[in-house]
């Protein structure tokens, strides 16, 4: 189990801003139980060079107490496996009910999933910009 050499608290997207800009250069990536959305940041945006995560729990996903521990089960599965996410990366979560109930194994191998996705897609388009300038 890996785990993240930087603490959970830093690798979060705080502002609204940064929701706003990984939602307007990104489209939309289901898995069984959550979409999510991510973009690469730039060399010269200021911040951490570590990943920022930033998870949604909505009205619609139950009340505050369910809302609440959504939030728990998805930042703890986030945690544990931060480290496997490139740097320079903003995700975005949207859980969806199912995390509420399904195994904390299962919802953690989909954030690995997710996660194994977000770095070959930022891979292939670090080489298809590098390939391009050659």
């Amino acid at each position: 189990m890996p785990e993240a050499s930087f603490d959970w608290r830093d690798a979060r997207l705080r502002k609204h801003a940064d929701y706003q800009r990984v939602y307007r250069e990104s489209r939309r990536h289901s898995s069984a139980s959550m979409s999510y959305f991510f973009r690469s940041r730039v060399a010269g945006e200021p911040g951490v060079a570590a990943p920022r995560i930033g998870l949604t729990a909505g009205r619609v996903l139950g009340n505050a107490v369910e809302r609440n521990r959504i939030r728990r089960r998805m930042r703890e599965a986030v945690r544990m496996h931060l480290s496997e996410l490139p740097a320079r990366v903003d995700v975005v979560l949207h859980p969806r009910r199912i995390v509420l109930e399904m195994e904390f194994a299962r919802l953690e191998s989909e954030v690995v999933k997710i996660f194994a996705s977000v770095r070959a897609s930022m891979s292939r388009s670090l080489a298809t910009s590098t390939g391009a300038t050659q």
